[in-house]
């Protein structure tokens, strides 16, 4: 595994136009109907929605909800040895399709939170396994301030959440953890 070892101040200019991103999204979504083309599990249309959910969002308090966790794990995973372009494609990616395989059917998911699921499992994840002092800080401190959320959010009772996302956005993160930081066996 090469070493992406970087500086948060190199990679900010990334997190805040991905954020910028997601917010120009739903600037626009307000004038076209840009929700539609969300993740449809096991629909072929909405395969588009692997690679759309996370810049679509329902209205301002459920973009909020996914901006501030977005900038604070964006954050810490450019402080990590972790490739973050690469990480967070892995996670989205697998975290959308494994929904769009298993989630709900009939049920239009959008939103950022599976990718929040995603990195903040990763982060945990790969401070277990790197078994190294600061990302195993980071591990829990990520533990400490989402953990509460992290389990409520896989809840499957709550109405208009898509719990579903935010499970198989938190086994995509493990996963991509345990790819990319794993030691190959000697």
């Amino acid at each position: 595994m090469q070493n992406h070892t970087h500086r948060i101040r190199e990679e900010l200019p990334a997190v805040l136009l991905f954020i910028a991103a997601i917010w120009g999204v739903f600037l626009l979504d307000l004038i076209l109907p840009l929700e539609r083309l969300g993740l449809v599990p096991r629909d072929l249309g909405g395969l588009i929605g692997i690679a759309t959910m996370p810049f679509l969002h329902a209205n301002l308090n459920h973009l909020m909800n996914n901006t501030v966790p977005l900038i604070v794990l964006l954050t810490l995973l450019a402080g990590s040895r972790a490739d973050s372009r690469v990480t967070v494609m892995l996670v989205a990616i697998l975290g959308g399709l494994l929904l769009w395989l298993f989630g709900r059917g009939n049920s239009l998911h959008i939103g950022a939170s599976g990718l929040v699921f995603g990195l903040a499992t990763f982060l945990i994840v790969s401070g277990i396994l790197e078994k190294r002092t600061v990302p195993l800080l980071v591990s829990i401190f990520v533990a400490f301030t989402y953990g509460t959320t992290l389990l409520a959010g896989i809840s499957p009772w709550q109405q208009g959440v898509s719990w579903d996302g935010h499970l198989f956005g938190g086994v995509a993160g493990a996963l991509v953890a345990w790819l990319l930081v794993r030691k190959p066996a000697v």
